[in-house]
């Protein structure tokens, strides 16, 4: 998509972090936005920040984890702007605990809006795209967990399953003129840590939410100091913009985990190499 002045963009997870830079870069290419969150006091204030700069938005409450409502901001959108050319499938929490420490209702929550979002915003806002017949793309916001396991399981799962369906749906949306990337951002300056603030009714006292204590905490605190220190969310956002003008595949944020995720490539490299040669028994 190479002119993006006057086209419309929905974007979840808008409200703070990368999803409100993404927002912002496109608002200031002259897309129109509708921006999506769970967080009232968050998303009016977003929307009220844009409105200032004379961007042509508008916002719609929603928890994406929950089909309907996605469905519900979808209908919003097309009353309000006419039709979508852009999705950003950008919400997405922390969370869910390491092993020995989850729940069920922590995957739950998790799987829901880092990953099942993303099934159902492909499901209901690719034929919105297709319909108009003016083109379109796709970014979905997986992480570099979503390259290489670096957190903790549920978290890293709902990543790498977001990678796999954004290259998996790549060729087939090329076709009916649909763009899809893949956003894995490494250390970006954002809320992630406070997800929490952010669980729904039905799972509220069932997800543990409280400070890590003990051997944790340490490990936490250097987390918490590199988020804090983390890259700009409004440059995150500009590179999703070049990105959807140019089509990229993969949008990465910066260099850091590049030798992390060669040497996992390396040690996939290394399981064939112990079989070179062998031949099957059938």
């Amino acid at each position: 998509m190479q002119d993006l002045d006057g086209k419309v963009a929905f974007v979840t997870g808008a409200g703070s972090g990368i999803g409100l830079g993404i927002a912002t870069a496109l608002a200031q290419a002259g897309v129109r936005v509708m921006l999506c969150d769970i967080n009232k006091a968050a998303l009016d204030a977003a929307v009220e920040g844009l409105k200032a700069t004379n961007a042509d938005v508008d916002g719609v409450l929603a928890d994406v984890s929950l089909k309907d409502q996605l469905q519900s901001a979808a209908d919003a959108t097309l009353e309000h702007f006419g039709k979508v050319h852009i999705l950003v499938n950008n919400a997405g929490v922390g969370g869910g605990g390491d092993y020995g420490t989850w729940n069920d209702p922590a995957w739950r929550w998790v799987i829901g809006v880092n990953l099942m979002s993303v099934v159902w915003g492909f499901e209901i806002f690719g034929p919105l795209i297709e319909s108009h017949g003016e083109g379109g793309h796709i970014v979905s916001t997986a992480s570099i967990a979503g390259m290489v396991a670096l957190t903790n399981p549920s978290y890293d799962v709902t990543k790498f399953g977001v990678v796999a369906l954004s290259e998996d749906l790549r060729p087939k949306l090329a076709a009916r003129g649909i763009g899809v990337s893949v956003l894995c951002p490494g250390v970006i300056r954002t809320n992630i840590l406070e997800s929490s603030r952010n669980i729904p009714d039905r799972f509220q006292g069932q997800i543990p939410s409280g400070p890590i204590e003990g051997p944790g905490t340490e490990v936490l605190k250097a987390v918490t100091e590199a988020i804090a220190s983390g890259i700009d969310p409004l440059y995150v956002g500009e590179l999703v913009r070049e990105a959807i003008e140019g089509d990229w595949p993969h949008i990465f944020t910066d260099l850091q985990f590049e030798p992390v995720i060669e040497a996992r490539f390396d040690a996939i490299k290394a399981g064939f190499d112990r079989i070179r040669g062998r031949t099957p028994r059938y």
